[in-house]
């Protein structure tokens, strides 16, 4: 009896492994059977999702990001603007003033109280005209395409500075037909940029150099570790602010004036 229950132990051992690895073949089946499927159907699920060719807002992504990111970069190290007009030339780039005064021993005014905006207003404008050209280039491919399509002249840009990102926002209606009709609204193309954290910190800088004539930056670097703040005084009492991130090095620097000394007084104090 003990040897019957041995063979009958052993049998259904034996039948319990071909049964998994039964069930293991009909797993790998259905993996590879639905891989296969996405595979040969993707580019139509990603157009049906909006991210295929029919996505204007992926073709102004694709147009506009490089430019975008040439512009902010510009303005950037030049204190908000893409021509200032009041500004210091430091190490070969025109650094724009966001507080001065011109007297000695006087606190500065600020030149752009509402830097963010003043600054969003700068990326809006000089994008503008690429942001027309783009509206046109992708007319010009839908209508190869056998679309029709319609968009509204003069698109009116705005830029806005969020966290971690700069957004264009094109306000402009596209509709696109070719049996059924598609329209799109409130375009957008996105830079993944920290613009407006450093902005931020700049502002909070300038306030103290308006109020105090002066700044402490080890405070902004202890509290924000990816952050670099260089402070470059030089000879005519002008201070250079050069805001760096750490991790991704973008930058964004700025000049101010304020409680400014005669250059013989200056060299005694410091």
């Amino acid at each position: 009896m003990k040897e019957k229950r041995g063979h009958t132990t052993k049998y259904t051992t034996k039948y319990r492994v071909r049964g998994q690895v039964t069930i293991f073949v009909i797993v790998a089946i259905v993996i590879t059977a639905a891989a296969l499927l996405i595979f040969l159907f993707y580019p139509k699920i990603k157009t049906t999702l909006g991210f295929g060719s029919q996505n204007p807002s992926e073709f102004l992504q694709n147009c506009l990001e490089d430019d975008l990111k040439e512009i902010v970069e510009i303005i950037s190290l030049q204190g908000g603007s893409v021509e200032p007009e009041h500004y210091v030339v430091y190490n070969g780039e025109k650094i724009k003033y966001l507080c001065y005064t011109g007297e000695n021993y006087k606190t500065c005014v600020m030149q752009e109280p509402l830097l963010e905006k003043s600054i969003s207003k700068e990326i809006a404008k000089s994008i503008q005209s690429r942001a027309n050209e783009c509206l046109k280039d992708l007319k010009k491919s839908y209508e190869k395409r056998g679309y029709k399509v319609s968009i509204k002249n003069n698109a009116k840009i705005e830029a806005e500075l969020l966290p971690k990102r700069v957004v264009i926002n094109l306000n402009q209606g596209v509709v696109l037909e070719k049996g059924d009709k598609e329209k799109y609204q409130n375009l957008h193309v996105v830079l993944n940029e920290n613009l407006y954290e450093l902005v931020s910190i700049a502002s909070s800088i300038l306030n103290w150099e308006a109020r105090y004539g002066d700044s402490e930056t080890t405070i902004y670097m202890n509290y924000y570790h990816d952050l670099k703040v260089e402070k470059k005084k030089l000879s005519d009492g002008t201070t250079v602010y050069i805001l760096t991130d750490r991790n991704k090095g973008n930058k964004f620097q700025f000049a101010s004036r304020s409680l400014a000394w005669p250059p013989g007084i200056e060299q005694n104090i410091y």
